[in-house]
């Protein structure tokens, strides 16, 4: 009986050491600046036109980018930034073609579509492959 208590024992413990050496997350400051690695910040803007946007970034608890064209703009919500969640999805209802710092954005779980929190935008900021000289 003890063979075998001690080889659970063991099967144990190595199924244990992946988990526990597994590479730790990013914090939404550390993603935010590996995304943004190599581009410089431009003046930010009030509103952004969303008709060549290309895709959408949430960062938790952080910011969300938007991807139009070669430029990424990061926008830094005034209020409720703590709600964001990279597997929630964006509810923008826009009145034109922009999206501004006046805006809201609701939060929903991407698995159950419910409700999960808005945030307030703030300015946005461009950020751009510096140009080769």
């Amino acid at each position: 009986m003890r063979p075998l208590i001690a080889t659970i024992i063991a099967a144990a413990a190595v199924a244990a050491a992946p988990a526990a050496s597994a590479k730790e997350k990013l914090t939404g400051e550390q993603q935010l600046e590996k995304l943004l690695d190599g581009r410089v910040a431009g003046e930010p803007q009030n509103c952004i036109q969303l008709t060549g946007s290309n895709s959408t970034t949430i960062i938790d608890g952080t910011a969300i980018v938007y991807r139009i064209g070669s430029t990424l703009w990061v926008n830094r919500p005034k209020g409720g930034a703590e709600s964001l969640d990279d597997d929630d999805i964006l509810v923008t209802k826009l009145t034109g073609s922009q999206l501004c710092s006046i805006d809201t954005v609701q939060l929903r779980d991407r698995t159950s579509q419910m409700y999960s929190g808005f945030v307030s935008l703030g300015e946005f900021v461009p950020y751009r492959r510096p140009k080769a000289e």
